[in-house]
């Protein structure tokens, strides 16, 4: 599903108009990467939690060309689906 079909879906759930919806999803995603940004994490209930991981230093390797490449430490974003997601997506009650 691409934005603009879940922006026609909620609309169409809610009444709302694709306008107000459009907005609504850009501000939810604005407000979720600036907590995430800050460290922090984000819970919805019955759909799971955002969240930061810390990655360490490590050295890889480039499979095309066989040479060492060193990976800086980093921050990645993590998405933990709730279990009521989990339930419902395996058909479960």
């Amino acid at each position: 599903m691409t934005k603009t079909e879940l922006v026609a879906a909620v609309a169409e759930q809610s009444g709302f108009t694709k306008k107000d919806v459009t907005a609504a999803i850009e501000a939810m995603t604005t407000v979720i990467t600036n907590e995430l940004e800050n460290g922090g994490e984000v819970k919805l209930a019955g759909i799971g939690t955002f969240s930061v991981t810390e990655t360490a230093a490590r050295t890889c390797r480039n499979p095309k060309t066989g040479e060492t490449v060193e990976v800086e430490a980093g921050r990645k974003p993590k998405f933990k689906a709730s279990t009521t997601l989990k339930k419902a997506v395996n058909g479960e009650d």
